[in-house]
């Protein structure tokens, strides 16, 4: 009898000590996804790893997040390190139990064995789970599953597939597996930081005031021109991979003006001398003029010889009052406290791309409080090899962000030759385009802001695109819109269409193809046919442009 005992205890203490390695690869409408980092799941009776081929053995950088299952106790604990000195972890002992699944009847074979089908349904998402319970040890390739069995496929949708590929015996799990024992953070505090840790974060204006008044003035880190509605800090931008993402984010509210006013983020060179930032510090005339015969000057908005004028990142546009009057009652109409803008501004890569730079906001307004503004940039790493684009030049830029500094209106489409710019390309470029910002303005009934007018781009004399910018949508934003005046005729003004902006919006730019360039003299020219002045009304185009394209070696 006690030999039977000891054989029974050898086959319990064997399966007890069973350690496995599964590797696992994924799969997108059939197809095997390319250059992947395999899932590594590592798995006994006690500790669960999940892991990958990248991370396990020191091949991917940061951040490198896994995920452990304490099977003695039911937790689960996601750990992550974020750079060399930070690592950081959480644990929850609920998570797993939780999870409920519909077991179905259903079997298949996978790499030898039998296989259960359990399914469920995460945030509309349709999971199917093939498990065995063959190996006498659990495990899945995600947090999914993991007191199944042994997960060897995850099907999401019938479109994108976790499959195992091999699993091996090992004697023991390798000696560098074990439950984390750092300090742990609650799991909304892990998520938040890991995420940040994906991509940069490049901080330029935390809760800056933007406003009209002679007791603005500039600090160490922070300078201010036109009395304030112009704000301007110095940034350092990093290497950005060509293909990696890039948004630039701005959120405002009012802190005193109750008006929709126009508003501008772009950035200026640092190391370049004959640029925009002459005019900031010595005056708007020390600026190259452009005239187009109608009788006005207007200071720095187009290249010249060596001048660079403004390179605009995002249009954007404040809406009536936002927070500062949201005292302004109206029944079923609950404000919002701020307005996210938010824009991809991938393109302007060249621009930006290790580059010390003057990143500047601008709010036109005659308000002595004004506006509050954030502003960050982030840059996502990631090389997309179809995105060619490494030329980027900045041609004109009409938004007179100088305004209470003394610099023009854009008024010169009132002649038909408008807006033109010569450029000189000492190399040629293909695939070129003109990323285009345009911006109708004159707030009364006839002025462009309400009346639709067609933009007219001629590339060397030739008419090369044309459209009528106009924005309809703008009633959408009224809980941004608290002070927006109500008319009699049941609207507000906040929701009339108006010239490709809403009051709390931005205004996306359009990228107008321009074909192969070679290289030499070219002129780019807007033509708009701009509205009569009523009184002392008159209308106004801020429009921005920038040649983008591939040069040719």
């Amino acid at each position: 009898m006690k030999s039977w005992y000891l054989i029974l205890l050898f086959i319990t203490q064997s399966i007890v000590s069973q350690n496995y390695t599964i590797t696992y690869e994924k799969w997108s409408n059939g197809v095997k996804i390319g250059n992947q980092d395999p899932i590594l799941v590592y798995t006994n009776s006690s500790l669960t790893l999940v892991s990958s081929e990248g991370i396990f053995f020191g091949k991917n950088d940061f951040p490198l997040e896994q995920i452990y299952i304490d099977r003695n106790n039911q937790i689960l604990i996601q750990s992550a390190q974020l750079n060399k000195n930070k690592f950081i972890a959480t644990k929850d002992s609920l998570a797993l139990s939780k999870q409920t699944f519909e077991l179905l009847n259903e079997t298949r074979t996978i790499l030898g064995y039998k296989c259960q089908k359990a399914k469920t349904i995460i945030n509309s998402n349709t999971i199917e789970l093939w498990y065995t319970n063959d190996l006498n040890v659990k495990g899945a390739p995600t947090v999914l599953g993991q007191n199944l069995g042994l997960v060897l496929e995850i099907n999401r949708n019938n479109n994108f597939v976790i499959t195992a590929t091999k699993i091996e015996k090992l004697k023991k799990l390798p000696s560098n597996i074990t439950l984390p024992k750092s300090q742990f953070s609650d799991g909304l505090t892990y998520r938040d930081l890991l995420w940040k840790s994906r991509f940069i974060t490049i901080s330029v204006f935390e809760n800056e005031t933007i406003n009209f008044s002679d007791q603005s003035k500039s600090n160490d880190s922070i300078l201010r021109f036109a009395n304030g509605t112009v704000i301007l800090r110095k940034v350092k931008f990093p290497e950005i991979k060509n293909g990696s993402p890039i948004f630039a984010e701005l959120k405002t509210n009012s802190s005193g003006d109750a008006y929709d006013r126009t508003g501008s983020l772009f950035v200026i060179p640092v190391n370049v001398e004959n640029n925009f930032f002459n005019g900031l510090k010595n005056g708007m005339n020390t600026l190259p003029i452009y005239q187009n015969g109608n009788g006005k000057i207007y200071q720095g908005v187009v290249l010249k010889d060596d001048y660079q004028p403004l390179t605009e990142l995002m249009r954007f546009f404040t809406p009536f009052g936002i927070k500062q009057y949201n005292h302004i009652s109206l029944k079923d109409k609950t404000w919002n406290n701020e307005v996210p803008y938010r824009q991809d501004i991938s393109e302007l890569q060249p621009i930006l791309n290790g580059q010390e730079l003057w990143v500047g906001a601008f709010i036109g307004n005659y308000d002595k409080g004004g506006h509050r503004v954030s502003v960050e940039i982030t840059v996502h790493p990631q090389e997309n090899a179809t995105k060619k684009t490494t030329f980027a030049l900045p041609l004109f830029n009409t938004t007179n962000v100088m305004e209470m500094g003394g610099q023009e209106y854009a008024t010169m489409f009132s002649e038909e030759k408008g807006l033109e710019v010569t450029f000189n390309l000492e190399k040629p470029i293909k695939n070129a385009q003109l990323r285009y910002i345009t911006t109708g303005h004159g707030g009364w009934e006839n002025g462009d802001e309400f009346v639709p007018k067609k933009n007219s781009i001629y590339l060397n004399e030739q008419l090369t695109f044309s459209f009528i910018p106009w924005r309809q949508d703008c009633g959408s934003y009224r809980l941004f819109n608290p002070a927006s005046g109500n008319f009699s005729n049941g609207l507000s003004s906040s929701d009339y269409s108006r010239s490709n902006w809403c009051p709390g919006t931005v205004t996306n730019p359009i990228l107008i193809e321009l074909g192969d360039l070679p290289a030499g003299k070219h002129s780019i020219r807007v033509q708009i046919p701009q509205g009569l002045p009523e009184g002392g009304s008159f209308s106004a185009w801020n429009v921005s442009g920038i040649l983008l394209g591939e040069p040719v070696e």
